[in-house]
């Protein structure tokens, strides 16, 4: 049984994010993400005008009459959200833990594939595979993986994205378009993440909370590692720690985005405290661009 809280909060996401869909990304997701190519349609007798390279010449040799080979758009493309509920994502110092956000991004584009009648299916993940919702279609789906996004609780704390996208591969033979939200606080995955994006079409969204990137002046504070339990004290107040933090930080995030580059997966970098909106729509913006 599904406690009320957590059965208004999908209602909410679900109005929400609806009218995001039919207000804001109408035709964008359709324009940029692509079927899986041109599929036979029918037979039928060649028109002046027509291209004679669609020409089917063995029906043409049999019926006496010139006929081609007609073909439609296939347009039904497979989408999978890869979720990261590593005890990191549960992390926030703004009005939203960055898990909600992700659970609200998932949300957006889970309405915009079935609204072009797409497949979505959901592999979330902590250390480990946590759970695999398999790829379907229709409404009542859509919200039971917005449901599983929000009240799945995780028994491991860590993070594996390479695990993940092996895992990914195995159960996805063919290519499909995966979201991978995280906030890759993590070891290196760059091979994974390159092997992936050689099958399927992977986009990266990160998720930071402000305070993950500057360390803000407040005496000596008791910080927990998130993903490992460890208990720590840090002088905020020194100006040098800070410093160092802020250094640290932008290393990580630096060599984050580098490692996007350079495997050739799109990066849509999400910080909590502004609208996410914002960054999808100049994301799909630029992917039009590039498709022209």
């Amino acid at each position: 049984m599904i406690p009320k809280d957590i059965l208004k909060k999908i209602r909410r996401i679900q109005i929400t994010t609806s009218h995001m869909v039919t207000d804001v990304f109408a035709g964008q997701y359709k324009s940029v993400f692509k079927g899986k190519g041109m599929e036979f349609d029918e037979v039928r007798q060649y028109q002046p005008g027509d291209d004679v390279r669609s020409i089917d010449w063995n029906v043409t040799a049999r019926l006496g009459h010139p006929y081609i080979k007609k073909f439609v758009e296939e347009r039904e493309l497979t989408v999978m959200f890869a979720v990261d509920v590593s005890s990191s994502t549960y992390f926030g110092t703004t009005d939203k833990l960055k898990s909600q956000i992700a659970a609200e991004i998932c949300s957006l584009l889970a309405f915009s594939a079935i609204k072009n009648n797409d497949k979505v299916g959901l592999i979330v993940f902590s250390e480990g595979i946590e759970l695999f919702v398999p790829p379907r279609k229709g409404l009542k789906h859509i919200l039971r993986i917005i449901r599983e996004v929000i009240y799945f609780k995780p028994k491991g704390s860590g993070t594996n994205i390479s695990a993940a996208l092996e895992y990914l591969n195995k159960i996805c033979k063919r290519k499909s378009v995966v979201f991978v939200i995280s906030d890759f606080l993590t070891g290196d995955f760059k091979k994974a993440l390159a092997i992936s994006n050689k099958k399927h079409d992977i986009v990266a969204i990160s998720i930071t909370d402000p305070k993950e990137r500057n360390l803000t002046s407040a005496g000596v504070i008791e910080f927990a590692d998130a993903e490992t339990g460890e208990l720590f004290f840090v002088d905020t107040s020194d100006e040098r720690v800070r410093d160092e933090f802020d250094s640290r930080s932008q290393e990580i995030f630096h060599k984050r985005k580098k490692t996007f580059s350079s495997v050739g997966v799109d990066n849509i970098d999400i910080h909590s405290d502004k609208p996410y909106v914002n960054e999808l729509i100049k994301f799909f913006r630029m992917r039009e661009r590039r498709m022209k």
